[in-house]
C-alpha cells in the first residue's frame, strides 16, 4: 500500500493542480473540470500503478484489465463528483478543499478495488 499511496499522490498532485487551474484559476465549470482531470489521473494512476505497484496481466489479459481499470474508475468518478458537489454545493466548502476530500476519500475505493477486482498481485 505505501508504493500505492505514492503512486495515488503523484495523479492526486496531476488531478488537484490542474483541477485548480482550470476550475479557480480559469473559472471554468468545477465538476466538469474534475471530471476531466480525473480521467487525466486515472491514466498516470495506472501506468504507474503496473510499473510499481500491481503485477500488470496476473490475472487478465492487458484489454481485460485496463477495462476493469476504468470500469473501477467509473464508480471512483461518480463518488468523487458527489463527493466534491455536495461539498461545494451543500456544506459551503472551497473548491481545493472539497478536491482534496474527495480525493482522500476515493483514493481508498481505487486501492483496494484494483487490488481485489483487477490485479490481484502486487509486486514484492
Amino acid at each position: 500500500m505505501a508504493r500505492y499511496l505514492v503512486v495515488g499522490g503523484v495523479a492526486a498532485i496531476v488531478d488537484i493542480s490542474l483541477f485548480m487551474l482550470f476550475a479557480e484559476g480559469l473559472g471554468l465549470p468545477y465538476l466538469r473540470v474534475s471530471a476531466a482531470t480525473f480521467v487525466l489521473a486515472t491514466l498516470v494512476n495506472y501506468w504507474l500503478s503496473i510499473r510499481l505497484v500491481f503485477v500488470s496481466g496476473a490475472r487478465f489479459r492487458r484489454r481485460w484489465e485496463v477495462a476493469l481499470v476504468f470500469a473501477v474508475s467509473t464508480i471512483g468518478l461518480g463518488l468523487n463528483q458527489l463527493i466534491l458537489a455536495f461539498s461545494v454545493e451543500k456544506l459551503a466548502t472551497g473548491l481545493l478543499a472539497a478536491k482534496l476530500l474527495a480525493t482522500g476519500m476515493v483514493f481508498f475505493w481505487n486501492y483496494f478495488a484494483r487490488r481485489v477486482l483487477v490485479f490481484g498481485a502486487v509486486r514484492a
